[in-house]
């Protein structure tokens, strides 16, 4: 049987390229029909315990005009993780706002970037 190639999704946000891997998921915005809009994140994947579904966080400077310094804050989101698409935590990803998927899930990922692994010589 030959197989056919699945059509993929040009989602039109620049330096993203599709995964090579398919998926029959109607949420992924590559192999489905979900549209994406709005902002573009990047984060830092700090679980990926839920189905499809993972919790990313940002890191961002906040003003304190008190003092006129800058303090570290960071924020947990939720994002929609295809099938076709694999993280693990530690993972830079891209994150792209979309339309409401559940009560707190708003936001589906569309790239990955490796964690680089350190092995310890002894």
């Amino acid at each position: 049987m030959a197989e056919t190639k699945s059509k993929v999704r040009n989602i039109g946000i620049p330096n993203v390229e599709p995964p090579e891997k398919t998926c029959d998921d109607a949420q992924c915005p590559f192999h489905g029909s979900l549209s994406v809009r709005g902002r573009i994140m990047e984060g830092i994947v700090t679980s990926t315990k839920m189905h499809k579904t993972i919790v990313f966080q940002t890191d961002y400077l906040s003003l304190v005009k008190k003092y006129s310094r800058y303090e570290r804050r960071r924020s947990r989101k939720l994002a929609h993780l295809p099938p076709c698409i694999e993280a693990i935590v530690g993972d830079a990803i891209k994150v792209v706002e979309c339309r409401p998927l559940s009560k707190n899930v708003s936001r589906v990922v569309v790239a990955v970037t490796p964690a680089e692994i350190e092995i310890k010589e002894e």
